[in-house]
């Protein structure tokens, strides 16, 4: 029987006709759309303070711009596309200036469109507004008296930032028609922004989850006959290995983002982690969705090539590929255009920024390799600005002094830098880079156990794109630390904090003792889920000067200053 089964189904297949080939899409019914995409920017106008990829000098504007417009050569159709924190937490050159001099560059590398990311909130929604439309700076004026900032030429998008009435400051979604075919590029900011930006500048506004704000769009950009979709996310995920063009064990929030996006998203262009990388993930449908990041600070372009199909006004994702390419100096010539605004704020900038505030006797280094990569790891640096902090704040009765990982955006370095001054000089320029949010400090009363739950609470909540926040804290305090951070759905999830040990001055924290504490005002308002932080009456709080100030002042009365080092905390 079993035989005469097997010769059947060979006389069936014999008999079938041959498949008929596939058949070719007429001449003229494709669209070849090139979307150009990078995030972080963060403000690095000038050549030589992006890092490197590979270890090659790479990034910054100059070097960006050459490389978008390499890209951008034999393609008809190209969108120059961003995903969040193009300004904020900038280097002095352009974070002095309220980041007029990023737009301005930005403006003439020809970006279009971009979704707005939490560093965007950092001076508060009005001052975003500013920076989309224009005008002089309400407090420091005009740079330029016959220039005033005309704003930017490319759009901001905010789908998720609603205020009180459900309004969104700047416009959901942005709609480009390449002949017969419309592409709409949603914009959104990460949920979690509330947390990462002083809580006096978004005031009054919500930040909605990602996947219901997207998904609820989709019908409406349907209904205006748009097929074609676009999600410019300031939210991401983190390879492992790094590479520039891969995409090994990708984990992080956007792996669940993706999954919950609705299938008519077609691509995703990410940012915030500040990694690289180039996948495909299957949307709820089980269809492969391009998701795409573009390091940080100009370093990476990711060229995301769709095709159009004209009879279903949607993209062909059989058809559609992505490539990230490294933005190498090695392989550029930089972009006269950019070179142009680096030379005309750099008098602005060198009259202020080459100015010595003080001197140092070694580095001083945020936490990871290369430094600043890893937020959960005690660093010189942190521990640094905490002392600087309580110090200057010694006259309010602070007693210790506590620093968030991200309010430090370089290290300090004893060698010489292109400001050309002797090694170990720290000038204005290097000190507002190192902390440029101009965060204002206070002092305010806290109990034993409050403090040790700010500890513990550098286990973030389930979600957050850094399991751990390590905090700076001045040399008074030291404690035993022991976290556990697991994978749970994608994301590296901190499951588990014991905080032991805790010495004020070498003797055991007294949990029901009162204790005065510095913090910016970032922590002091539960930035960063410190939300212990926010218990403490507001009108208890005795006001200081900013933390740039405060380094500053530090710096010249202590100079050299030695690294303080990271014995504060026992990581067990």
């Amino acid at each position: 029987m079993a035989l005469g089964v097997s010769l059947s189904v060979a006389a069936l297949a014999l008999a079938a006709p041959a498949s008929a080939a596939p058949k070719k899409d007429p001449p003229g019914q494709l669209i070849d759309v090139q979307v150009l995409a990078f995030n972080d920017f963060h403000g690095h106008v000038q050549p030589g303070d992006a890092g490197t990829v590979d270890g090659q000098d790479a990034g910054s504007a100059p070097y960006l711009a050459a490389k978008l417009n390499e890209l951008r050569t034999g393609h008809k159709y190209s969108v120059t596309a961003a995903a969040g924190d193009l300004i904020g937490g900038s280097p002095f050159f352009s974070g002095l200036f309220h980041d007029e001099p990023a737009v301005e560059s930005l403006n003439a590398m020809g970006l279009d469109v971009s979704s707005v990311g939490n560093h965007e909130f950092d001076e508060g929604v009005t001052e975003l507004l500013r920076m989309q439309n224009g005008g002089c700076h309400p407090v420091d004026g005009c740079y330029f008296e016959d220039e005033p900032f005309a704003g930017a030429d490319f759009q901001w998008l905010s789908a998720n930032v609603v205020d009180e009435a459900g309004a969104t400051p700047l416009p959901e979604y942005w709609i480009k028609k390449f002949q017969n075919v419309k592409v709409g590029f949603i914009g959104m900011t990460l949920e979690a922004t509330d947390t990462l930006v002083a809580a006096s500048g978004v005031r009054g506004y919500e930040f909605l989850d990602e996947v219901e704000t997207a998904n609820a769009l989709v019908p409406e950009l349907q209904a205006q006959g748009v097929e074609a979709i676009v999600v410019l996310l300031h939210e991401g995920g983190i390879p492992n290995p790094i590479t520039v063009d891969g995409c090994a064990n990708v984990s992080g929030p956007i792996v669940a983002i993706n999954a919950g996006l609705d299938p008519a998203v077609d691509a995703l262009v990410t940012g915030h982690t500040h990694m690289p990388y180039n996948c495909t993930l299957p949307d709820p449908d089980g269809v492969d969705r391009m998701v795409t990041s573009a390091y940080s600070y100009g370093r990476v372009v990711s060229e995301v090539n769709l095709v159009l199909d004209k009879r279903t006004k949607d993209v062909r994702r059989d058809l559609s590929s992505a490539t990230n390419h490294a933005v190498l100096h090695n392989e550029l010539t930089p972009d006269a255009a950019q070179t142009a605004i680096v030379e005309k704020w750099e008098p602005l900038a060198a009259e202020i920024g080459d100015v010595p505030v003080g001197e140092i006797t070694g580095d001083i280094l945020r936490g990871g390799t290369p430094s600043g990569a890893d937020r959960g790891v005690e660093s010189s640096a942190g521990n640094f600005a905490a002392d600087v902090q309580q110090w200057s704040m010694s006259a309010a009765g602070s007693d210790l002094a506590f620093m968030n990982p991200g309010g430090l955006r370089s290290d300090l370095l004893y060698g010489q830098s292109s400001a050309g001054e002797a090694p170990g000089v720290v000038t204005f320029g290097e000190a507002q880079t190192f902390q440029p949010f101009n965060n204002i400090l206070s002092t305010f009363p806290m109990t034993g156990s409050q403090i040790v739950s700010v500890l513990e609470e550098q286990c973030q909540p389930a979600g957050s794109s850094r399991p751990i926040l390590h905090l700076g804290v001045s040399d008074a305090l030291t404690y035993d630390l022991a976290t556990t951070v697991e994978t749970i759905g994608g994301v590296a999830t901190c499951t588990s904090v014991s905080v032991t040990n805790v010495l004020f001055e070498g003797a055991p924290i007294d949990p029901g003792a009162t204790y005065m504490v510095t913090a910016n005002n970032f922590l002091a308002d539960g930035g960063d889920s410190f939300t212990t932080f926010a218990e403490v009456d507001p009108a208890d709080r005795i006001t200081g000067v900013s933390d740039l100030e405060a380094l500053v002042n530090y710096l010249g009365t202590y100079s050299p200053v030695t690294p303080p080092g990271t014995d504060r905390v026992n990581e067990l």
